[in-house]
Order: C-alpha cells, then sequence, then structure tokens
C-alpha cells in the first residue's frame, strides 16, 4: 500500500481539477457509482498507455489471482486479465504523475467527505481479446482495509461492438459503462459486485483501490 503523504497537496488553485473531483464525488453520492469524463489528461493517458502496451511487449504482466497474500487462486474461467503493480520506487515520470492526482483527489475525498483514506494501490490491467472478469467483490473476505474502489480507462476509438464494459449489480439492475479513455470509476469496494464482459479489442485500465491501515 502507498500511504498517502503526512503533507497533501492543495488543489483549490486548480478549479477544473476540481470540477472533474466534484463531479466524481456527486455521481457517487447520487448513484453509489460515481463516473467522471476526462479524469485523465489525453496527453498523461497516452503516456500511460505506452508504457502499459511496452510492459506488454515486454511480457511483464502477469496474470491475475482472485483472493489475497496465501489465499491467491489463478483462475482463468473467472478472470483472465493482465496485470502489473505501479509503485513510486519504479521512477516513472508518468506513472508518478498519476500518483499525484491520486494524492489531490485523496486529500479531496477526505477533507469533503471525511473518508479517512490513508492510502492506495493500482495496477495496470490489460483484457485480450476474449478476456472478461466474472461478477465479485473488491473487498477480501479476511481483509477490510480496501474501502473504495477505482478504475480509470485508457482506450482510445471505444465502440460498443468492442465489447468490455464494466457490468455494476446494484438493487436487482445492470448499468453498463463503457471504458472510454480517460474515464473514471469510483465506488465502495464492499457494496457493489461488478464485472467485466467479454472483450473483443485488447482493453486498457488502471485499477485500484484506496485504503485504511
Amino acid at each position: 500500500m502507498i500511504p498517502i503523504p503526512a503533507i497533501l497537496p492543495v488543489i483549490a488553485n486548480q478549479p477544473l481539477l476540481q470540477k472533474i473531483f466534484n463531479t466524481l464525488i456527486d455521481s457517487f453520492i447520487d448513484n453509489k457509482v460515481g463516473i467522471a469524463e476526462n479524469f485523465l489528461s489525453e496527453l498523461l493517458s497516452a503516456h500511460l498507455k505506452d508504457n502499459l502496451n511496452t510492459l506488454y511487449t515486454d511480457k511483464l504482466l502477469l496474470y491475475a489471482g482472485t483472493g489475497n497474500d496465501t489465499l491467491v487462486v489463478h483462475n482463468k474461467s473467472v478472470r483472465s486479465d493482465k496485470i502489473y503493480w505501479l509503485d513510486r520506487s519504479h521512477n516513472d515520470p508518468y506513472e508518478n504523475e498519476f500518483f499525484d492526482l491520486m494524492d489531490d483527489f485523496v486529500s479531496y475525498l477526505n477533507s469533503t467527505c471525511y473518508t479517512g483514506i490513508t492510502g492506495y494501490e493500482f495496477h495496470y490491467a490489460l483484457y485480450e481479446e476474449g478476456s472478461f472478469y466474472k461478477k465479485h467483490l473488491d473487498q477480501f473476505k479476511n481483509n477490510e482495509s480496501r474501502k473504495y474502489s477505482m478504475i480509470t480507462y485508457l482506450n482510445s476509438d471505444w465502440q460498443q461492438a468492442d465489447g468490455g464494459e464494466l457490468c455494476i449489480h446494484q438493487d436487482g439492475l445492470a448499468q453498463h459503462i463503457s471504458p472510454e479513455n480517460g474515464k473514471s470509476v469510483f465506488f465502495k469496494s464492499s457494496e457493489l459486485e461488478h464485472e467485466v464482459l467479454l472483450t473483443n479489442k485488447p482493453r486498457m485500465s488502471i485499477t485500484g483501490w484506496f485504503k485504511v491501515s
């Protein structure tokens, strides 16, 4: 888990960023699912997508599992995406720019909603053609530190026929969210079951969780 800096950044002088944060938080309050278009700038999104493509070409992505620690299980009939964890120790300028953005968002979230978030963890995720992730919750049964889930997409020119929608199940209804470039989705990790529908072309994102110690 990456801890939140002791001295958090101030974003009061960044009205556009504050507007995007408000959009994400307000839609979460209204519907338990926060959605903000253009959460990532086109430039940062492009750099992160290049990083992910390079990691894929270099065969550094690993098949993801379910569970945590010694309970992790790799079952491609449940999920078939590949991942790579982000870390400031990589000293990648674009990953660190992404982390700076997350620090800003957590600062704003804690100050406006009193969520008490103390850290986070994020990984790249790539769904190859024909990949999916069946219905699940993000919070582990043996560890409740994950409080909020956040997914940010890196897919340019996404079309409905490409598949790969995020499907969130709530009150007997299914909400389908297209994985379009720069869009972020935010929801409570313990409350909403969700799945990634079969994708018909490579689908890329950064997925992670805001945590409490």
